[in-house]
Formats: structure tokens, C-alpha cells, sequence
């Protein structure tokens, strides 16, 4: 998380807004999560892990996860599928 905190105060108000448009949340939800240290959905934490570039990654923000595993099958079949909150769904 402390990944994420760094590159949201790194940018401008208007490129935060724009960044939590992107990753289809708001900037207050980045910021809450972060202080609470929430636990989030495995597709925000690649949306965050794409629309920054690469500077945030997702296994900082849920290491957790597999995400060797997660990136294979996201790009092999589609095996997983991710629901409304972004987290795997089961099949």
C-alpha cells in the first residue's frame, strides 16, 4: 500500500481524479483503503498496476495473491473471470 500512497501524492489533484477514474474507483476509495490497509479486489489491484505504469505494482498491494498466476490466465483462455468488485469469481 505504501506504493500506492507514493504515487497518489506524487501527482497532481487533477491526475489523482483522472488515475481513480481509470482504475474505476475514486480518489477518497484509494485513500481509505490505503489508511485502513482494505483488502483489494484482485482487478482493481491490476487496473492500479496498469494505469500507473507499472509504478504501483499489484503484488505490493496484495501479495497474497498469485499473480504469475493470475496474469497466465488472464491472457491464456479467460479462465478467470473477475466480478463487480474486481475479485476472482468462481467458475
Amino acid at each position: 500500500m505504501d506504493q500506492l500512497l507514493s504515487y497518489l501524492n506524487g501527482l497532481s489533484q487533477e491526475d489523482r481524479e483522472a488515475f481513480a477514474r481509470r482504475c474505476g474507483c475514486s480518489v477518497g476509495y484509494l485513500r481509505k483503503a490505503v489508511s485502513v490497509k482494505q483488502r483489494l479486489g484482485e482487478g482493481l489491484c491490476l487496473r492500479i498496476g496498469i494505469e500507473s505504469s507499472g509504478a504501483v505494482k499489484p503484488e505490493s498491494l496484495r501479495p497474497d495473491v498469485d499473480w504469475e498466476y493470475m496474469r497466465a490466465a488472464l491472457i491464456g483462455e479467460g479462465a478467470v473471470k473477475l466480478n463487480s468488485a474486481g475479485e476472482a469469481a468462481s467458475a
